[in-house]
């Protein structure tokens, strides 16, 4: 498939017969974070709620532990900034660090030079921390769409290798349909090389369900997540993506009002069983790093 700013080749995995686990991911973001809460909470107000995010993630890592599994953190720069030690107990354990931009705002609402400017800064301040490289990338809210395309060559441009921010599927905020669901790589008008990992979908009456993870996880009956997830893992060959956010599994976090009835849905709904469903998931899946699979497409 080819577009006006790049064009796409397919990858396969190695010959190996021992296929990549499928992809635990997180999110490293707070609540006040989340998109559903940008229309009552700014980023000038961040700092007068109360941060859950360390407290949240110590779970996460927790769980991983106990399951003996590894993950690919994607870190927000600020929170990196805030709370770094955060950053560090995540890779003193194993796990793979990547970014997630600054300031958790949508790509297509900001200008190539500012997004360039936060997606630099974050990169920077997260490999200080972590004492290691970062060369992975996924976009607050999948806003890698048709009109921010050109983050693509920033990315590259920036030392980022691969990115999980394009969802081959309809949505309001995000998605570009008709997108590959197996990883790709992407060669842009100038050049640019990008191995994409795309967020996990399912076909279902000629349209394709998301189930990935996040909203989608907590949304979904666990039984019929599950089986649209091993579904999706025998109509695509190799890992399948999930992702979940620190805040998910936190239902005591604070309630903010002057939400729109959508808002309060996506963001709110079943946070108090996912932290059981997460661990249900564990159980029942085997995953590993983006690393991982990375290293194992041709």
């Amino acid at each position: 498939m080819s577009s006006s700013a790049f064009t796409t080749r397919a990858l396969s995995y190695g010959s190996s017969t021992t296929m990549p686990h499928h992809m635990m991911t997180v999110d490293v973001e707070d609540y006040y974070h989340a998109a559903a809460l940008a229309q009552a909470i700014s980023p000038a107000q961040w700092q007068d709620w109360p941060s859950h995010v360390e407290a949240n993630t110590d779970v996460l890592l927790q769980m991983f532990a106990d399951a003996e599994i590894k993950a690919t953190f994607f870190i927000l720069g600020w929170v990196a900034e805030q709370y770094p030690s955060i950053v560090r107990r995540i890779a003193e354990q194993g796990h793979e660090i990547a970014c997630h931009g600054f300031s958790h705002q949508l790509i297509y609402s900001q200008s190539p030079e500012t997004f360039r400017q936060e997606s630099a800064r974050a990169k920077n301040v997260i490999e200080q921390i972590a004492a290691k490289p970062v060369i992975g990338y996924r976009a607050a809210s999948y806003s890698i769409t048709e009109k921010s395309l050109w983050a693509l060559d920033i990315l590259a441009e920036l030392g980022f290798c691969w990115d999980s921010s394009i969802f081959p599927i309809h949505h309001d905020r995000y998605g570009m349909p008709g997108m590959p669901c197996e990883p790709y790589e992407i060669r842009t008008g100038k050049g640019n090389h990008l191995i994409e990992f795309p967020l996990t979908t399912s076909a279902v009456l000629g349209s394709r369900i998301p189930v990935s993870g996040g909203g989608y996880f907590r949304q979904f009956p666990y039984w019929l997540f599950k089986r649209l997830f091993m579904k999706a893992a025998s109509e695509h060959r190799g890992a399948q993506m999930f992702y979940i956010h620190p805040w998910e599994i936190d239902p005591g976090q604070p309630h903010v009002k002057g939400l729109s009835v959508l808002s309060q849905f996506r963001h709110y709904r079943n946070l108090d069983c996912c932290q059981q469903r997460l661990q249900q998931m564990l159980s029942d899946f085997e995953f590993g790093t983006v690393e991982e699979a990375y290293h194992q497409l041709h």
